[in-house]
This record gives C-alpha cells, structure tokens and sequence, in this order.
C-alpha cells in the first residue's frame, strides 16, 4: 500500500482553497473567549497607533503617561504605576526618557516631602494636546465598523474586566 507524501497532500488541500484567498481555519473555539478577541482587537488598533504615534515618537506607554501628566498634574511616580498596571522599575526608566527629551519635569510634591510630582514642560503640553486628537481620530478609524453606541458599549464591557 503506497502512501501519499506529504507535500503531494498538501499541495492537493491548496489547490481546493481559492485562488489569491488562504482557506480560513476553524476558529469558532477561539472566538468565544473575550482574550482572543480582545488580543485580534488589540492588534487592529496597536498597529494603527505605532502608524500615526510614529511622527510623535511615542509608545502606547509614553501617551500613557503623558496623557496623565496632562489631566493629573504633579501625579508621583507611585500612582502612575497604579493607575497603568506597570512595575516601577519599568517607570523610572520612562520618565528618565520623557525627562531627556524634554516633555516631563519633576517637582518637589507640595503634601509629601518624600514624593517628587511630575509635570509636562511646555513642549510635553504641546505634543500630547496634538497627540491626543491624533489618537481620538486613530481610534474612530480603528473601530469605523463599530456605532458610536456600540463603541461606547464594547469600552464599558471592557473596562467591566479590569476596573
């Protein structure tokens, strides 16, 4: 009894798949798991942020930060890393980059003698004002298939995970 090799096989499964279209796995197990698809979503939108934050030379963390410094002025070190999940070793770094390019500045922290507050300069106020539009208008494109009611919805369903 002659067996078929593999290629031969193989090349028989190609030729059934469409020309130009790769034939789509079974992926219904994985698309009930809010990982996988929050994962595939994720992907869709990183890869539209690292596009349009290209021009700012920002990191989905340093919009982050940035972003907090804005809305939360002379925040510590100790609530950045709360509020983003993030260890602080991976933050010092961070601000030591931010703070070289000129975008944050520290500040003696007016209620705790031992914290250091951190503040956007000027040039960190100027580019995270731009960079934020830019990311509100990324984020629309990202999810154009989405209804501004359902985009609200899948944000609250969301954040019903983490918060």
């Amino acid at each position: 009894m002659a067996s078929t090799p593999k290629s031969a096989s193989a090349k028989g499964e190609q030729a059934a798949a469409p020309q130009g279209k790769p034939e789509r796995l079974d992926a219904r197990m994985l698309e009930t798991l809010v990982g996988y698809n929050a994962r595939r979503a994720w992907l869709i939108v990183s890869a539209f942020f690292a596009e349009r934050m290209a021009p700012y030379g920002l990191k989905q963390i340093d919009f982050s930060v940035l972003s907090l410094l804005a809305h939360n002025p002379g925040a510590t070190s100790r609530q950045l890393c709360n509020a983003l999940d993030i260890l602080p070793p991976n933050l010092v770094s961070l601000v030591a980059t931010l703070d070289s390019r000129g975008l944050i500045e520290r500040r003696p922290h007016p209620h705790d003698g031992r914290a250091v507050g951190l503040h956007l300069t000027a040039a960190g106020e100027a580019l995270i004002r731009e960079a934020e539009q830019t990311v509100t208008q990324l984020e629309a494109d990202a999810s154009a298939k989405l209804t501004a009611r359902e985009r609200e919805t899948l944000i609250r369903l969301l954040q019903k995970i983490y918060l």
